[in-house]
């Protein structure tokens, strides 16, 4: 009687360790192997921050800031996070280290855990009907090419500086197309209308370093001037896509300060 007593009482101590091995496990599987984050030391500003790299084992985020990488952790845009101002400010240095060969739909998870250890983030998913634009390589495919492809990429003009991958000038076209028709050439004119997301479709990876000759023109919206561009001398196009559901990320509470280690 004893003895069946004991094996009675030892049978939920045995459940309750294997629920928590296969709970470590879980995590274990979205989890950095080694990761340290903290503030960069010196910001750099937005037209060269936010650089983020997958090379081997190991991810690395350069003056990256909180809404650029809640946008990788959900692989969207920018402009489909939302949140506090200071999230698409404050710069940060991040380095991690994963299994070789983990693919990026695990990456993203172990970075939402990341943010959540080390940033304290508390965000909520939702949805929203919009109208949307895509990027696209044109017909006669891209003019660029990436930054160490061996190639340089031909310097289309000096008006108009960007480095950075595709998702991030997908983000910066977005911003772009919310700038109204210029109507008087003494008024500058600036962002500020209803920004419509641009997805990047156009399946080129890497970093990209390239200038392009932008100049406002009385009556043409910007839109229509930037397709031009895109086209004679990126070799890209952007597609009106009607509406769609877009994702939306929005961040309700996070640390400025994250924990380093």
């Amino acid at each position: 009687m004893l003895n069946g007593m004991r094996l009675y009482l030892l049978l939920p101590t045995l459940s309750m360790l294997c629920a928590t091995q296969i709970a470590v496990a879980q995590t274990s599987q979205h989890a950095f192997e080694v990761a340290s984050v903290r503030p960069s030391q010196h910001e750099v500003g937005p037209d060269y921050n936010n650089q983020i790299a997958y090379s081997g084992d190991r991810f690395t985020g350069k003056n990256v800031t909180l809404k650029r990488l809640v946008a990788e952790s959900w692989h969207c845009e920018m402009s489909q996070v939302t949140g506090p101002p200071w999230i698409d400010r404050n710069e940060y240095d991040v380095e991690a280290r994963m299994p070789a060969g983990t693919q990026h739909d695990q990456i993203r998870l172990m970075l939402r855990t990341f943010l959540s250890e080390r940033f304290h983030l508390k965000e909520h998913i939702g949805k929203r009907l919009g109208r949307i634009y895509e990027l696209k390589v044109g017909k006669s495919g891209a003019k660029i090419q990436p930054v160490g492809s061996g190639t340089t990429n031909a310097d289309a003009g000096s008006g108009f500086h960007f480095h950075g991958d595709m998702r991030q000038f997908a983000d910066l076209l977005a911003v772009q197309f919310s700038i109204p028709a210029a109507s008087d050439p003494s008024t500058p004119v600036r962002a500020g209308g209803r920004m419509i997301p641009v997805v990047d479709k156009t399946g080129l990876e890497g970093v990209y370093d390239f200038n392009v000759d932008q100049r406002p023109e009385l009556g043409t919206d910007a839109f229509t001037g930037w397709k031009r561009v895109l086209e004679d001398q990126l070799g890209l196009d952007i597609v009106q896509n009607g509406k769609a559901d877009i994702l939306v990320v929005t961040v309700d509470g996070a640390d400025k300060v994250p924990t380093a280690n």
